[in-house]
């Protein structure tokens, strides 16, 4: 099976107002790593919060940039059927993916999506830790090196091996594909997608629950 570890740098928090600026992917395959990594011309100012946060600036974008019609296609191209995705809060990224590919492929996205596997280590990790669950909280909790988050592609890094930590920890990685946690205090952020298991998940403080408590198993 190809595996997709992604994550995205967006120019905010809204799916349909906002785009991606940084798409990261590495691309795993018959034993093979493949490194992608690009910026997004998205023609128009970063708000000046967003390049405090992740150090993109308009330069960067404007200089070093591909166009997003361009990116929608090595989207199109990269995710093929049957690969598995895999991200930390999955269904923002999730979100941000589907409607680039809306915008340029409006009558193929919904099936390119939905012939994919997706996972999402956020709720992998409700089920192995105690709050806080960000990525970092991952890295520093199974002594990963730590990386420049709120770059794309280091934290697709730290991801990769934060996902080969869970997966030392307790093999059940593939009970939580397709299923997504949620705080039922705050619901779904974004669209529900149908191709995905929306399951209430609260914060724990026990650690790694029993595997008949999984939220898989719930």
């Amino acid at each position: 099976m190809k595996v997709i570890y992604f994550d995205t740098e967006t120019s905010g928090l809204d799916f349909i107002e906002n785009e991606i600026i940084e798409l990261a992917m590495l691309i795993v395959e018959d034993g093979r790593i493949e490194e992608y990594d690009k910026f997004i011309n998205i023609g128009k100012d970063l708000p000046s919060k967003i390049t405090e946060i992740t150090g993109i600036t308009d330069e960067d974008l404007i200089t070093k940039g591909f166009s997003e019609k361009s990116i929608a296609e090595d989207l199109k191209n990269h995710l093929t059927s049957g690969t598995l995705m895999i991200a930390h809060n999955c269904q923002f990224d999730l979100s941000f993916v589907y409607y680039l590919l809306k915008r340029h492929y409006p009558l193929e996205a919904d099936d390119i999506v939905k012939n994919l596997y997706w996972l999402d280590t956020v709720t992998v990790l409700k089920d192995r830790k105690e709050f806080p669950h960000k990525l970092i909280d991952a890295v520093k909790h199974y002594g990963i090196e730590e990386v420049n988050f709120h770059r794309a592609i280091d934290d697709t890094k730290a991801l990769y091996n934060v996902v080969q930590a869970l997966i030392n920890e307790r093999p059940d990685l593939e009970e939580y594909i397709n299923i997504f946690g949620y705080n039922p205090k705050w619901g779904v952020s974004g669209p529900k997608f149908p191709f995905i298991e929306y399951k209430r998940q609260y914060y724990q403080n026990i650690g790694l629950v029993p595997e008949n408590q999984t939220l898989p198993k719930k």
